[in-house]
């Protein structure tokens, strides 16, 4: 019978899962997050989340359009460097 270490499997994130998934998440948080600025102005959170997107001001089609195309990046970046470490590590654990 072979030990239960000999039978696990490193769990595999894939990149491009990963990617499509945080850069659509971002976009959209992006977009709910501007939606409720422009609908609660009094509470607006821009002030906080403009500085992290360059070239974003408040607000124009072409600046909301820029900070669609930039939180959907982000995403893509986290998710270029988290799943290649993660699988690195997940393989090197069970080794």
């Amino acid at each position: 019978m072979e030990s239960h270490l000999a039978t696990r499997k490193a769990s595999h994130i894939p990149v491009t899962a990963l990617g499509w998934s945080l850069g659509l998440f971002l976009a959209i948080t992006f977009a709910l997050c501007v939606v409720f600025d422009l609908i609660f102005p009094s509470v607006a959170m821009n002030r906080i989340w403009l500085p992290l997107l360059p070239w974003v001001t408040w607000i124009s089609l072409p600046s909301f359009l820029l900070g669609l195309a930039e939180t959907f990046l982000y995403g893509w970046f986290v998710a270029l460097i988290f799943a290649p470490l993660y699988n690195l590590f997940a393989l090197r654990s069970i080794t």
